[in-house]
């Protein structure tokens, strides 16, 4: 008895240890995967803080010398960058509200309602998904320039209050079908309508997945490229990322500032997902829980 005692005890521990040799293995994996993404962070902004000669030093300095905190205000007073911000949080904003409300709405109907052909519907919406973005470029294009809407906010912002996107419904749908259904039933029982049980009830438990669904349309919103290039004419009408494009030209590319705009650019997104890691984790984790 004594010796299986014994046996038993050698065995825990040569459990413990390998245990802790596992958990030591997978963070010093993490910290060197962690290390290698921030890698082209790290090299953004010391390029950002050279002069144009010192950027093609080779081996490459990772701390300048000298330090150029002027590219920063050249940066950002060569062009109207006040402007672009301006103009970048409008449509960063109204898009924003659009999504969040007509994807939870959306996906609410999809979950906890039921009508003739709901998933025959959902999977119709679920398709389009599989459409890439370049087939419906020019169709676009002809519907808002027949509305008269090229060169002005609406082509940006106006499509995102019209279901917000079939990901974020599907994210959404599945948030909320893990929700438990006595609790819209407890308020039907109370004299509680469909939009107050969506509004009062559902949408405070499911923050965790709005988050989620935010950042990632705030990051589309901010770094958009392709839809202000393709709907905006105006200089005074342009964004964040059509203002970094204009330190490339033909014959020459300022790389320093492009840099240091760049770096002032990426900031907010860090800071929002800084801000929100936790709800955004969860999102994460919680969506899916039921199919």
């Amino acid at each position: 008895m004594a010796s299986e005692t014994q046996e038993l005890e050698i065995a825990l521990r040569r459990y413990r240890r390998l245990h802790k040799l596992g958990r030591a293995v997978i963070w010093l994996l993490l910290v060197i995967g962690a290390a290698l993404m921030f890698i082209p962070f790290l090299w953004l902004v010391s390029s950002s803080l050279k002069s144009p000669a010192q950027l093609w030093v080779f081996p490459p300095q990772w701390i300048p010398n000298p330090v150029k905190w002027s590219n920063y205000r050249e940066a950002l007073t060569t062009l109207p960058f006040h402007l672009y911000f301006r103009n970048t949080i409008l449509i960063v904003v109204f898009t924003l509200l659009g999504v969040l409300g007509s994807s939870s709405l959306s996906a609410y109907g999809f979950a906890r309602l039921r009508f003739p052909g709901r998933d025959a519907i959902f999977m119709i919406l679920l398709s389009t998904m599989m459409l890439p973005g370049v087939v419906l470029m020019i169709p676009q294009f002809i519907m808002f320039r027949n509305l008269g809407w090229i060169d002005t906010f609406k082509p940006l912002i106006v499509p995102s209050y019209f279901g917000g996107g079939a990901f974020n419904v599907f994210l959404l749908r599945q948030f909320f079908r893990s929700l438990p259904q006595e609790l819209s039933d407890a308020a039907r029982i109370d004299g509680c309508g469909e939009f107050r049980i969506y509004y009062r009830i559902i949408l405070p438990l499911a923050k965790p997945a709005l988050a989620t669904i935010g950042i990632f349309t705030f990051m589309g919103a901010w770094n958009d490229f392709m839809g202000p290039l393709i709907y905006l004419n105006s200089p005074d009408k342009r964004t964040l990322a059509l203002g970094l494009a204009s330190f490339r030209s033909l014959y020459a590319t300022h790389w320093n500032l492009l840099m240091a705009a760049s770096t002032v650019m990426v900031i907010p997104i860090i800071i929002l997902f800084f801000a929100a890691q936790r709800q955004f984790v969860q999102g994460i984790v919680l969506t899916g829980l039921k199919g």
